[in-house]
């Protein structure tokens, strides 16, 4: 690595930013990856949220070359990589998951597609640990507000090695510019974890800024390494996701949306009793009515810096969500997507 920061090296620096929440051997498996990379002019931010554990200070003993910061207090996903990013010397920065391996290209390739199509928001193809099964070839972002990875549970035979534009990157390994944060802004710390990266994305998305796939490398994670598929996670997803549609559609685009939305809440509704998650759902409506100060806040930053209207966004929006096969079962899926579709295709007539 080179750590002598002349001008033509701080113009292609990547910084990557690490955040590190109990990770354990993950994060050190993760580090010893990086220090295989190609790209030879980078620096590692590992940005400690406050864990239990000892591996941050394990791998900084290791890797003594990182930039470790220790917050005093877990500031969840968004503030924490937020951290970092204000430590970022770089031009580029790479926002990489500690449970996360990168293939020594991986820098090359993403530094690459920014230089050939610009300003946007990349992610490489994500592949889970060990095998070929995707994790995500691109994550994709649904007018109800749902995101969902596209291919994830698919062997890789090549079949999405075709870069082009996706709904958001994931943030399991999110690659951009100082100077598009800075465009949009960083993490929105209200969020703290989950719909951070679609959240973003449909952010940059308003400001024309769009979310591309780079699968001409590949990066392999270890989804949920914390909170798996489990309650808290439900209430994080579904309280953030009503503070998206409240924040980033206008209020004329969500009114005429809500017979829609209500027939979908419903549905949601139905699911998280079924999952026995009622507890999580109620604590999402509550957590929302509780901020609706911030979120009108929000609102009104979000639409008066919008140029790209509402309208011209969701005709890219898929129709349909694909929902993991453990979490429900395929005529479950089948009821629900094609009562979503049908709903989707009358808000897109409507508006």
């Amino acid at each position: 690595m080179n750590f002598k920061l002349t001008d033509k090296q701080i113009n292609n620096l990547v910084s990557i930013v690490l955040l590190n929440y109990n990770a354990g051997e993950l994060l050190s498996d993760c580090i010893e990856s990086i220090f295989k990379t190609h790209y030879d002019n980078y620096e590692v931010i590992l940005v400690d949220n406050a864990s239990t554990d000892t591996s941050y200070k394990k791998c900084k003993e290791k890797f003594n070359e990182i930039h470790l910061i220790e917050n005093k207090k877990n500031l969840g996903y968004c503030e924490g990589n937020n951290v970092g990013i204000r430590e970022a010397k770089g031009q580029y920065v790479a926002i990489l998951n500690p449970d996360t391996k990168v293939e020594p290209n991986w820098l090359d390739e993403l530094v690459t597609a920014y230089k050939k199509h610009g300003d946007a928001l990349y992610q490489p193809k994500i592949l889970a640990f060990e095998n070929k099964i995707f994790e995500t070839a691109g994550n994709m972002l649904q007018i109800f507000g749902f995101g969902y990875p596209k291919g994830r549970g698919e062997l890789d035979s090549n079949q999405y090695d075709v870069p082009g534009k996706i709904g958001y990157a994931s943030g399991a390994c999110l690659f951009t510019s100082m100077k598009v944060l800075n465009k949009i802004g960083y993490f929105d710390p209200f969020l703290f974890l989950y719909h951070d990266d679609l959240e973003l994305g449909w952010r940059a998305a308003q400001r024309d800024i769009q979310s591309l796939y780079v699968p001409t490398t590949t990066i392999y994670h270890l989804a949920s390494y914390n909170l798996k598929w489990s309650e808290q996670k439900f209430f994080w997803l579904e309280r953030n996701r009503h503070y998206c549609l409240l924040t980033h559609y206008s209020k004329k685009t969500f009114y005429k949306m809500l017979p829609a939305l209500l027939v979908v809440e419903i549905m949601v509704i139905f699911f998280y009793l079924i999952k026995g998650f009622g507890k999580a759902k109620l604590r999402a409506y509550w957590d929302i009515i509780k901020n609706l100060k911030k979120i009108s806040k929000k609102y009104s930053e979000l639409e008066s810096k919008k140029i790209v209207s509402d309208k011209k966004l969701i005709i890219d929006f898929p129709d349909q969500v694909i929902v993991p096969n453990f979490l429900t079962n395929s005529f479950s899926n089948k009821i629900f997507n094609s009562i979503i579709s049908k709903l989707s295709k009358i808000v897109k007539k409507i508006l």
